[in-house]
């Protein structure tokens, strides 16, 4: 059931941000299974996105990963506190990508409440980037991880269904500096799911 790296080899990261949701991620660290169905997604495009990292070609220690082919997880620290976990997509050299920004708990809320340090499961528990990957114990180490492995993958989830009019496209969170590309509709989420970074 894992999605075949052809899936993230699509041009359309946008397309790609979008029919992520719904879908099921899956973590195996430390022997602990956690899983999640994708609630929230952000697409971000190399070539001429300005909220991009490697936008205008930028290749650093950090960006390098995102120009491989389609299928790698690309994670880095935010404000050095947040692991954010994204996926990237299309072929070699394309550097886009997409932010994990929230998911639904299925499998493991009890891992996932004890390295959250939560009592108790409500929407704080994975929405949010942050928040999701603590939860999902997705950290730096995982920068490269190939996405058809055994330590993180996206399955079809063919027990849910939804509507297109569940799925709310939006402009992303806080990329201000992205001047107009700010207000490009990169951003998706289920609308029907209370488990969403902000409505």
């Amino acid at each position: 059931m894992k999605l075949p790296q052809s899936y993230y080899l699509q041009e359309d990261v946008v397309a790609i941000a979008r029919d992520l949701i719904g879908k099921k991620i899956v973590t195996m660290v430390g022997d602990q299974l956690t899983s999640g169905m994708i609630t929230e997604t952000e697409a971000y495009r190399g070539y001429d996105d300005k909220a991009c990292h490697a936008h205008l070609g930028k290749f650093t220690k950090r960006t390098q990963v995102m120009y491989e082919n389609g299928g790698v997880a690309y994670v880095y620290l935010c404000y050095g506190i947040h692991n954010l976990f994204n996926i990237i997509t299309n072929t070699q050299d394309h550097a886009d990508a997409v932010l994990i920004r929230a998911v639904e708990p299925v499998d493991g809320v009890e891992v996932m409440l004890k390295r959250r340090n939560k009592l108790k499961l409500d929407k704080t528990l994975t929405s949010g980037p942050g928040n999701f990957s603590k939860a999902f114990a997705l950290d730096k180490t995982h920068y490269g991880a190939f996405l058809t492995g055994d330590l993180v993958w996206i399955e079809e989830n063919e027990l849910f269904r939804f509507r297109e009019s569940e799925i709310t496209t939006t402009t992303r969170i806080g990329i201000d500096y992205a001047q107009e590309d700010k207000d490009l509709p990169w951003r998706f989420y289920l609308n029907t799911s209370k488990f969403i970074s902000k409505r």
